[in-house]
């Protein structure tokens, strides 16, 4: 079985350190572990699924790519899919709301202090997954961002560590401000685009109101001019 990966998943494969022991949460068939172990980039891998039918698939899957013996496909709700005796030393979670995210890890963080990397793809609320990661002992390392299907995904990448992140860094990721990638840009515009109709709709005699959208504008404004 040779796993056809989508792009965002190939982009979140880069950052799995080579010889890894992952564990990839809600692993959308197995996909992800797969494709890691036939490129001999990983050593073992969990797939945790809380569904039953991603996870029965997730079986089928691994059995016949072969890696019955490296990846162990698990029936359990987030970081429950792994215990300290599994040795995991890295974590995806790719493909759902930076709030959920934040509260799988939350569930389970005492579990994180062994685990070298978290590798996050989450495709909204960012800034939600970045305050957990400051709050909580982590850096972020790394950061990418990508499109696919019309939809944008971001990775962050965090290791233990401190770091403390101003408004602008939480909203808009601390790496992508100062690497100002196209794709960001494209983002972001689109973002003004939706928020300029949004104040259009809004009469004027509503100050508080408009005021509210025209700051967000504005700083969305100053940190795509704001090109390093």
């Amino acid at each position: 079985m040779y796993v056809q990966l989508s792009q965002r998943l190939k982009d979140v494969a880069t950052y799995v350190p080579k010889g890894a022991k992952l564990l990839d949460v809600g692993s959308d068939h197995a996909y992800l572990p797969i494709y890691l172990l036939e490129k001999g980039l990983i050593t073992s891998a969990i797939a945790g699924e809380v569904v039953k039918g991603p996870y029965e698939s997730a079986l089928a899957n691994v059995s016949a790519s072969g890696f019955n013996d490296k990846i162990d496909v698990r029936l359990a709700n987030g970081l429950a899919a792994f215990e300290p005796y599994d040795a995991v030393t890295t974590i995806t979670i790719c493909g759902m709301g930076g709030r959920l995210i934040a509260d799988i890890l939350d569930a389970g963080k005492d579990k994180l202090k062994d685990v070298d990397r978290l590798i996050l793809q989450p495709n909204n609320r960012e800034d939600d997954l970045r305050i957990w990661l400051m709050e909580n002992g982590f850096t972020i390392v790394a950061e990418a961002i990508m499109t696919e299907n019309g939809k944008y995904y971001e990775i962050i990448v965090a290791e233990a560590g401190q770091m403390n992140l101003s408004e602008r860094e939480i909203r808009f990721g601390p790496h992508l401000m100062k690497e100002q990638s196209q794709v960001f840009q494209l983002k972001w515009q689109r973002e003004i685009n939706k928020l300029e109709i949004a104040l259009g709709s809004i009469p004027l005699a509503n100050q508080d109101d408009r005021a509210v959208l025209e700051e967000k504008i504005q700083t969305i404004k100053e940190v795509l001019d704001h090109v390093s």
